[in-house]
């Protein structure tokens, strides 16, 4: 056991010893038999537990942090664009801190890239630009495609307020599985860094320091922070000060979009404010806690809980196999573009169309019918189809869209009237077609 001690001693310095002091100082004189007792007594090591264990989680961290720091050198050295997408969240503020500290983002050797799903927290978008500045550097950052970088608006009248609602996994491939494979596509990534770790669930109970992306046939994926716990990365954020998201400190333990984001406990009680836990941190630091805020009230589409935004998911930027009504299959006239379909709406000739989404439950149970219908009377009526899922503004004032799939038939003066039935079978559409243009 002396030898266990001495040895860790001289590898981790002086202060391991310390929490081992003698309890008193040795004697060398010839104890008498009456002191026999106290003579054992002083050959006894003093032990402080508290600071044993102050000690050894300093240890631990010193050595994650080393551990860290060569899966960055690596990813930052031996490839010529390593991306790191950056959500602020504890894990990554500490990975931020590391590329910092070891002068990636400095000189170039790291790209940091966010995605800015519109649904985020206001403060997560401000403290990037604290961030920004503190370490001297600028994100690039991506969003739904189409749409200029915070342009709330204009994601609103494309793809609609509600998308989250009405599907959550096509929701996540326009607001994050898109956005961040074009990012990764566009900064010509070859090594992705992120900040997943084992301690955050049983999906990622698995992962290594690096492994193989499931994004474009396969990149390399860093994961530096894989062995860490929660508990890890808040002592390196008060260790160092590392500057972290502020809603922390108003009891998120992690945090996502502001729509599905909850503190843990839900009372807010614990939180971390100027570097250290206040309330019971166990309900954070827990093994798979860190994400229990995440998600809350979403469901996948087979009906079990939500705990994956697509991100990190082969196969998640497919939310629907093929479009509905595929041009060179069909004997529905598909139309492209906003412009196609005024001239439609123009043309003085009666017509059907539906406005659809591809995603859409309900668009893909009325594809058979409506296609049957466009089979057996295209000859005496025009029947079109027109994807309306981004192009909401648009279907909305033109075509009477307001969920999918919506039919109208388009009289001759131009006028589009909603087929307002549920019941899509081709002879329904055929009574009201013939009623409508009587």
């Amino acid at each position: 056991m002396k030898f266990a001690v001495v040895a860790l001693g001289a590898i981790y310095g002086a202060t391991f010893g310390s929490a081992f002091a003698p309890a008193h100082t040795a004697s060398f004189s010839k104890p008498s038999s009456s002191s026999l007792n106290v003579a054992a007594e002083d050959k006894k090591v003093g032990f402080d537990q508290e600071q044993f264990i102050a000690e050894s989680k300093e240890m631990r961290l010193k050595h994650l942090e080393e551990q860290a720091m060569y899966a960055l050198k690596i990813s930052c050295e031996n490839y010529d664009n390593a991306v790191f997408p950056n959500a602020m969240i504890a894990g990554d503020v500490v990975i931020t801190h590391l590329l910092h500290r070891m002068g990636y983002i400095k000189d170039g050797k790291c790209t940091i890239m966010v995605v800015d799903t519109f649904h985020l927290f206001p403060e997560t978008m401000e403290f990037l630009k604290e961030i920004e500045e503190y370490y001297d550097f600028k994100a690039e950052v991506f969003c739904a495609e189409g749409i200029p970088v915070g342009d709330k608006e204009a994601y609103d009248k494309r793809y609609g307020a509600d998308l989250w609602k009405e599907n959550i996994e096509e929701y996540d491939r326009v607001c994050k599985v898109e956005p961040f494979q074009r990012g990764l596509k566009t900064l010509k990534t070859d090594c992705m860094i992120n900040g997943r770790t084992r301690w955050q669930g049983f999906e990622r109970a698995w992962i290594d320091q690096f492994e193989n992306a499931p994004i474009g046939g396969g990149l390399a994926k860093c994961n530096p922070l894989a062995y860490w716990t929660l508990e890890d990365t808040f002592d390196y954020i008060a260790k160092y000060k590392v500057p972290h998201h502020p809603l922390h400190a108003k009891g998120y333990p992690s945090i996502g979009d502001a729509k599905d984001t909850i503190p843990i406990p839900e009372d807010g009680s614990v939180r971390f404010v100027d570097f250290k836990f206040e309330g019971d941190k166990t309900q954070w630091l827990d093994y798979a806690s860190e994400r229990k805020g995440r998600f809350v009230g979403l469901a996948n589409a087979d009906g079990s809980t939500k705990t994956e935004c697509g991100i990190h998911v082969s196969g998640a930027e497919k939310t629907w196999d093929r479009d509905l009504w595929e041009a060179d299959k069909s004997k529905v006239k598909k139309i492209e573009s906003t412009e196609e379909a005024i001239k439609v709406k123009d043309s003085g000739k009666p017509s059907v169309m539906v406005v659809y989404a591809p995603w859409c439950q309900f668009s893909q149970k009325m594809e058979d019918e409506y296609e049957a219908f466009a089979a057996k009377f295209g000859g005496e009526v025009d029947v079109y189809s027109f994807r309306g899922d981004e192009e909401r503004e648009f279907v909305q004032a033109n075509l009477n869209t307001k969920s999918f799939p919506t039919v109208n038939v388009i009289k001759p003066d131009g006028t589009a009237v909603k087929y307002e039935s549920e019941v899509r079978t081709v002879d329904a559409f055929k009574k009201f077609v013939d009623e409508t243009l009587a």
